[in-house]
């Protein structure tokens, strides 16, 4: 099991910069073949691991930027980052935001995802920020649907939404990430709509996204590993 890896899991390098996002890496081993890097990394050079991890290491590579701008910024900075060749980008699923986003994406294989809801937030996060009302997996569907419809190649949605979203017709052929996928005994930290990574991929998820149970474990290889075998026994 240690030698062996699935591209269903994705680990998330949330440490603060490239040279320990690559010791990570390095730590881990051939139990991960799928990072995502964010924005907490951004200004540590997460850009230039991200090139280095997909380049010199054949990783996958899931640049979490959460882009949102007016249209043309958007197309831009996607074009900007489609360069480096990598996997997956998020953006907000705002359908304009979606439709620049793959006009800046264009001819390269860049996958633009669309960003839902947060998993971290609640009915009383959207009140707050004045989202309109009503229950908050119907909000994540329509979404979902939305951006699907504006031409994204995937979503960003909880695991408990999942299923929900592989059922819509817009829906078909498309990709499903989830955060806020906790293994069995974790700690829940700060994220509110979790399960477990063979609940989220039986629930429709293509892809899973882990961080502090792998980063933050006194062991990341074996961490990674258990949830390569947990997803196994699919």
């Amino acid at each position: 099991m240690a030698n062996q890896s699935d591209d269903r899991l994705i680990v998330a390098l949330d440490v603060p910069d490239a040279l320990q996002g690559l010791k990570l890496a390095e730590s881990i081993g051939h139990s991960v073949s799928f990072y995502k890097i964010g924005l907490g990394m951004l200004t540590g050079g997460g850009l230039a691991l991200a090139n280095e991890l997909k380049q010199e290491h054949g990783k996958r590579i899931f640049l979490d930027m959460k882009l949102f701008d007016i249209g043309n910024t958007v197309e831009n900075a996607v074009r900007g980052l489609a360069q480096f060749e990598l996997d997956f980008l998020t953006v907000h699923g705002d359908p304009h935001v979606i439709d620049a986003a793959k006009q800046g994406a264009a001819g390269k294989n860049l996958k633009i995802l669309g960003v839902t809801i947060l998993t971290s937030l609640d009915r009383n996060d959207l009140d707050a920020s004045c989202i309109k009302a009503g229950d908050v997996q119907e909000l994540v569907v329509e979404r979902a649907a939305r951006a699907f419809e504006a031409g994204a190649d995937g979503v960003i949605a909880s695991p408990c939404e999942a299923s929900l979203i592989r059922a819509l017709p817009e829906a078909e052929g498309g990709l499903i990430v989830t955060p806020g996928v906790r293994p069995v005994g974790a700690a829940v930290n700060d994220q509110k709509r979790i399960a477990t990574p063979t609940t989220a991929i039986s629930n429709g998820a293509d892809h899973i996204v882990v961080g502090r149970p792998v980063y933050a474990s006194a062991n990341p290889h074996a961490a990674a590993a258990a949830i390569v075998g947990e997803l196994s026994s699919l």
